[in-house]
């Protein structure tokens, strides 16, 4: 995508997208996945609640330091089928230079399931 012109969308298609933030209540190991991953459980509040996830980061985290993170995810993808567990969430990151891939999170705590706009 380097080098290319986004395809521009409107406001009301990106209102579409239900990014919100959670706290990561949970990280465990995930063997079962093809690729190096961890299950997380992260809590978006009372509206939403807790909801699990399969996230590729074990390169730049462990799980006693995700634990009590609040991470950036979309909540209104369909549930997806990763190996043995039903990812419910999509947690959003970015990927340095090597691929390791940086989680999405806050500076400043907010409340659990506040909205991105």
């Amino acid at each position: 995508m380097a080098g290319e012109t986004p395809e521009r969308i409107t406001y009301d298609a990106f209102l579409k997208i239900d990014v919100r933030v959670g706290t990561v209540v949970s990280c465990q190991p995930f063997p079962e996945a093809r690729k190096p991953a961890y299950k997380l459980r992260v809590d978006f509040g009372p509206e939403i609640g807790v909801k699990k996830a399969s996230a590729q980061i074990t390169e730049l985290y462990t799980p006693e330091n995700v634990v009590g993170r609040q991470v950036a995810a979309v909540v209104n993808f369909p549930p997806r089928q990763i190996g043995p567990i039903m990812s419910e969430v999509l947690v959003l990151g970015f990927a340095d230079a090597d691929g390791a891939v940086s989680m999405i999170g806050v500076d400043h705590r907010v409340p659990d399931g506040a909205r991105m706009f």
